[in-house]
């Protein structure tokens, strides 16, 4: 069975856990098919950004109890490899979360760019509740994005959040119906695969630079060498030229 299902439309590259039946949980063998989809992805000119989501019911439901319970720290470390080869990835990547995401699914849907989320999903950490301590850099990312009380309602203190409260608490960009997901989540990666390509992870990567940036006088100067860059690609001239176009027209 194909544990990762990929697909490519308009240059927004989709990647899809596919172990419905154990609820898309997190193995080995399904660890090294998304490292293998991502590789072929970032290779690609032609993918500009990336979706990643779950076969339903699921998002993924974590990483296999089996593989914990004999767990070393090169084993874990295995497993965490699942997200953070998505996280560590210079495309701008989207988790479109369509069912429940917990522990190291959490980890998954925290480690992209951005979150969409069904109404009807959740983001379950879980990991207490398996008597189990957080790993994988969940409590830093928790906390990053959504802040230390949030990441301590959710981790510490069991709140699950489904698709309106994760994006009532900045956990989640947006939450939309279960149907709708998936072609919102098309449409919302498609904005940035519409960029070039190299333009967007240059902007991607200076994002990221930025949580180490203390003031607005070292974020100008951050991005000037960059934003001079793309200025003499030929894209810029490019697309310059057809907004003045339309301009004119009107």
């Amino acid at each position: 069975m194909t544990l990762v299902l990929t697909d490519v439309v308009d240059g927004v590259a989709t990647l899809t856990l596919n172990n419905p039946d154990e609820r898309n949980t997190m193995t080995a063998p399904m660890v090294e098919e998304i490292v293998a989809a991502m590789d072929a992805f970032e290779a690609d000119e032609g993918v500009g950004a990336l979706v990643v989501t779950g076969a339903a019911p699921a998002f993924c439901a974590g990483a296999n109890l089996g593989n914990l319970a004999e767990a070393t720290g090169d084993s874990l470390k295995k497993i965490y490899e699942g997200f953070l080869r998505i996280a560590r990835s210079p495309l701008p990547t989207v988790a479109a979360v369509n069912g429940a995401a917990v522990g190291a699914g959490a980890n998954l849907a925290l480690g992209c760019d951005v979150r969409l989320i069904a109404d009807e999903a959740r983001i379950d950490t879980r990991f207490l509740d398996l008597g189990i301590h957080p790993g994988g850099g969940h409590t830093w990312m928790f906390r990053r994005i959504a802040g230390p009380q949030t990441a301590m309602a959710a981790v510490v203190f069991g709140q699950i959040l489904d698709g309106k409260e994760a994006e009532r608490v900045g956990v989640a960009y947006k939450s939309v119906p279960r149907t709708e997901l998936p072609e919102f989540a098309q449409a919302f990666a498609a904005r940035a695969a519409s960029a070039p390509r190299e333009l967007a992870i240059t902007t991607k990567a200076t994002i990221q630079q930025m949580a180490d940036v203390a003031d607005h006088p070292t974020a100008v100067e951050t991005e000037l060498e960059p934003q001079l860059w793309s200025t003499r690609q030929p894209w810029f001239a490019e697309r310059l030229a057809a907004l003045q176009k339309r301009i004119s027209s009107r």
